[in-house]
């Protein structure tokens, strides 16, 4: 899960109430006490068709794939001593538990960055019980995004989706080891998607998440969300501890290409142009007249810059504080949250152009979004 303010990321849903089935009475003889008279009759014996419910048939198709992930750090051994006089070896100690699943045949894994973070090894469960050492690729803090490889071949793989076109109200089903128990299904519904990273608490990711009301516990971090067709549309990441429905989870577009880049180059690339924005709201536009009466803010809601970083394209296009973003490329008066998914779609070499105003004068800038510096990973950086 998300550490920070976020606790270790339902609908309780009956899967007979799901299935489409009739029962028939076996005929039987009246009985003859009157005591008996009373009972009800006895139930069928005949048993529902589990293919016939598609959650049955989502987790029997997908939950192969999914694992269970130990991540173990080395105990040091003690100096000898007089009081120790024999040493006792380095041995690995258990340091946490999560979930993925396999998405090549050949044992990659997709996970949580937070689930292997600072691990010296990594141990990943098949549900059959086959076991195997993981190696982890690369992790990517800011997508919390990680990629595992276990030494295998012909391993059962999940089907990956498309979350550009979820919406709300969707089905979702959640597979995962909560608190370890392998293996553990969840369903409700896709409750809303886009959102933005500080709306959760983790103003540090550069992720818009889909909120779920499908119940994520701790363990599920890096496990599947599946839609009705079995298919992966998120990656399982985190609830709020203080809110009950309340689970997120990284769509699988950004969650591939990320894990792509870690496969490719051992660590995802970011590009950043170098601002720090806020959404302005009335309450926010008249503190910043207040207490920055020298920007001129005549707007009261969209974004607006509020910081520059030293010698980034923003800088070097010479953006300032107190701009007020009027259009990104084909996007007028962009969110934040808009203003980052345009950078992040953006090719290294490619240009983006910012249409801004400046008190009461407009201008347009173009400028080369760059890789983000290594200093600005992995605490909040700007935009």
């Amino acid at each position: 899960m998300i550490p920070t303010r976020l606790s270790q990321v339902g609908m309780a849903i009956a899967l007979g109430a799901l299935t489409s089935c009739s029962f028939s009475l076996p005929n039987r003889t009246p009985p003859t006490s009157n005591t008996a008279a009373s009972l009800p009759p006895l139930a069928a014996t005949d048993q529902p068709n589990v293919g016939e419910n598609f959650i049955a048939k989502v987790v029997a198709e997908a939950g192969p794939a999914v694992v269970s992930i130990d991540t173990l750090r080395v105990q040091p051994s003690k100096e000898d001593s007089f009081l120790n006089p024999f040493p006792i070896p380095d041995v690995p100690v258990r340091q946490g538990q999560g979930s993925g699943f396999i998405f090549t045949p050949d044992g990659k894994v997709m996970t949580n960055a937070h689930v292997v973070e600072g691990a010296s090894a990594v141990r990943v469960t098949l549900p059959d019980g086959r076991q195997y050492a993981g190696k982890v690729v690369g992790a990517d803090s800011l997508t919390d995004v990680a990629v595992v490889q276990i030494e295998a071949e012909n391993l059962p793989t999940v089907q990956l989706g498309n979350s550009d076109t979820l919406v709300p109200g969707e089905w979702a089903i959640a597979i995962g080891n909560p608190l370890g128990l392998s293996n553990t299904v969840t369903a409700g519904i896709i409750s809303a998607t886009g959102r933005a990273s500080n709306e959760i608490g983790a103003a540090d990711k550069r992720v818009s998440f889909i909120q779920t009301d499908a119940a994520i516990n701790p363990g599920n971090s890096g496990g599947p969300l599946l839609n009705a067709a079995g298919q992966v549309v998120g990656v399982n990441t985190a609830v709020i501890s203080q809110a009950q429905g309340l689970g997120f989870a990284i769509p699988i577009n950004t969650a591939y290409r990320v894990a792509e880049q870690i496969i490719a180059t051992g660590r995802a690339q970011h590009l950043y142009l170098g601002i720090r924005m806020v959404q302005l709201t009335p309450e926010l536009a008249a503190k910043i007249r207040q207490d920055r009466p020298e920007w001129r803010l005549q707007q009261n809601q969209g974004t607006l810059i509020i910081g520059i970083a030293p010698n980034s394209p923003a800088a070097k296009a010479g953006l300032q504080a107190g701009d007020w973003i009027v259009k990104i490329n084909d996007v007028n008066q962009p969110t934040p949250q808009q203003i980052q998914s345009v950078v992040e779609q953006t090719k290294l070499g490619e240009k983006v152009t910012l249409e801004i105003r400046r008190g009461d004068r407009q201008q347009t800038v173009s400028l080369q979004p760059q890789p983000m510096p290594p200093e600005l990973y992995p605490s909040s950086q700007p935009e």
